[in-house]
């Protein structure tokens, strides 16, 4: 157990290539398949098209991943959830059901040897200054009060609606746009400014990306999305590299 995994952007709940029950149980084929060497995994973000954390409910569907998230913690798998803009109302659930940690900001780690900078992405970069106020909204803990004494069956239809026009949005730019107009690239250099980095991994964009950054050594690695490319990372030996699971049109842009 010596390899740390990667992945976001899996979006349960909403279409994609595959159904959202088809693309589940693949997720769940795929951690199956790696949990032999799995030492850490690392979720960063949209793992759920839309969660709330209620009090005394828990959205239905998701039995099998939350069933294999349990699996390998029994294991001794290190896992670490990070929040992205669709399921940034997830509190302590998992906290409370399987001690897995929560992030709603990036963080920094180290491992094996190497210096990392991990976040979902959204809100980050310049531009998207709407989003970025909405985010203040949704972060606040009136409006989360307030979401919560809606119906559970008006309000996740209501957040099911909107959460799938974002989506459209971002699957919208569906490739590289070059480092000038890739605003997580720009956000990577600036953070590069302020510290050294050996990997700034992020997810957000829904395209898998390996980019050098400007000092020539720094990478920035964005881990795509599992609704078209089933794409993940993986770090063994101080070495990060991008695949694909059973997707064999997978490209790493640029």
């Amino acid at each position: 157990m010596n390899t740390v995994y990667f992945a976001s952007d899996f979006h349960l709940g909403s279409p994609g290539r595959l159904d959202t029950h088809a693309r589940e149980k693949l997720i769940v084929q795929w951690m199956d398949e790696m949990k032999a060497d799995m030492n850490a995994l690392y979720l960063v973000g949209d793992v759920f098209d839309f969660w709330f954390d209620y009090k005394k409910v828990v959205p239905r569907g998701f039995i099998r991943i939350l069933g294999k998230l349990a699996e390998l913690k029994d294991r001794g798998v290190e896992i670490y959830y990070f929040t992205g803009n669709h399921d940034l109302w997830m509190f302590d659930y998992l906290q409370k059901e399987l001690s897995i940690p929560i992030y709603h900001k990036p963080i920094e780690v180290e491992l094996q040897g190497k210096k990392f900078l991990i976040g979902h992405g959204d809100g980050l970069g310049p531009g998207d200054h709407g989003y970025k106020r909405l985010k203040k909204v949704f972060a606040n803990p009136v409006a989360q009060t307030l979401f919560r004494w809606i119906h559970p069956d008006l309000g996740i239809g209501l957040a099911d609606y909107f959460s799938s026009k974002s989506r459209e949005a971002q699957d919208a730019i569906q490739k590289f746009l070059g480092p000038e107009k890739e605003w997580l690239i720009q956000y990577a250099e600036r953070k590069l400014q302020e510290k050294d980095y050996d990997y700034l991994v992020f997810g957000h964009r829904h395209l898998p990306i390996d980019y050098t950054l400007a000092n020539g050594k720094s990478r920035y690695i964005n881990l795509g999305d599992w609704l078209q490319f089933q794409s993940y990372a993986i770090l063994k030996d101080g070495q990060l590299q991008m695949r694909f699971y059973k997707n064999e049109d997978g490209k790493v842009f640029p």
